[in-house]
């Protein structure tokens, strides 16, 4: 198994590195080439001679807020990235590609999200740049008969997970009893999904499929607020909560169809939204030496 990543600084490489040495601790067939996707010659030298059964796409720019700031960082890791993988699968005539995609996707469209809605009006450069990978997808596939699963992820979350997350923040705060800032009323509901799940959902999706678009999602809508709640009780400190006026580009809900993902793939969520958040405020206490050390975005 091969893995490149450039390690940036979108957030903290502290917790990256770290999770490269874990993988390199327990997982003895694995080989990491720090590499940039955007650049097709590092992903040629990096694959070398290897016969590569499959690729998976997983690494992007992430975070709606940021791709605001900044869209063309995005647009170079999600679109100019994406394409590099998908030339390289067409060159070394790999036969499968599975893409990471994102809920965001939909935008505003109605819920349950599903995979044939329009998903045409994303709300952020990030949401834009990802349809735009999703795209492409389709063009190598039709022109080049590359096998492609596109999984739209729901806020994926747990142990080690993104410190620009909510989850990873509302644990932080809370467990440093800082205030806790909520953008707009905490109402808003998302569909969290635990990374074990989505981990056991891109493994499945790398049987042949040909072209399909599936969502990954617990089909459990939950407030910011009950989450907060939940937190509360695990880490046995209550959250001073502080609230800030919404963004533009937020969504109200989201809300994941996954139908397909059981005809296709199988697949259900397996872990509680409650079992979930457990595991990762019990992960989070149990690294504070390194967590501290891991500035929030």
């Amino acid at each position: 198994m091969l893995g490149i990543d450039n390690l940036n600084d979108s957030y903290s490489p502290v917790l990256k590195r770290w999770r490269v040495e874990v993988f390199l601790r327990s997982s003895p067939g694995f080989t990491f080439h720090h590499s940039d996707i955007t650049d097709l010659q590092a992903l040629r030298q990096a694959v070398g001679a290897r016969k590569i059964e499959a690729v998976m796409n997983f690494a992007a720019r992430a975070g709606v807020a940021p791709s605001v700031r900044d869209p063309w960082a995005y647009y170079d890791s999600n679109v100019a990235g994406t394409l590099n993988l998908l030339e390289l699968c067409r060159e070394a005539d790999v036969p499968k590609f599975v893409l990471a995609s994102t809920s965001s996707a939909y935008g505003n469209a109605e819920r349950p999200f599903s995979e044939s809605a329009p998903a045409n009006q994303p709300l952020s450069p990030y949401a834009a740049s990802k349809k735009s990978a999703e795209l492409l997808c389709y063009t190598y596939h039709h022109l080049h008969g590359v096998d492609i699963s596109v999984l739209r992820l729901f806020t994926v979350y747990g142990p080690a997970g993104r410190p620009d997350m909510s989850v990873y923040r509302f644990i932080h705060w809370i467990s440093h009893r800082k205030p806790v800032l909520l953008r707009g009323d905490g109402l808003q509901e998302r569909d969290f999904t635990f990374v074990g799940d989505v981990t056991r959902g891109a493994i499945a999706a790398l049987m042949p499929l040909g072209h399909e678009v599936v969502n990954l999602g617990s089909d459990r809508p939950v407030s910011l607020l009950r989450v907060i709640s939940l937190l509360e009780d695990r880490i046995g400190a209550r959250a001073a909560i502080e609230h800030g006026a919404a963004d533009p580009f937020d969504v109200r809900a989201t809300w994941a169809d996954i139908g397909k993902a059981r005809k296709l793939l199988s697949w259900e969520p397996l872990t509680s939204l409650e079992e979930g958040l457990t595991r990762t405020a019990e992960w989070h206490l149990a690294n504070r030496e390194l967590t501290d050390r891991i500035p929030l975005p």
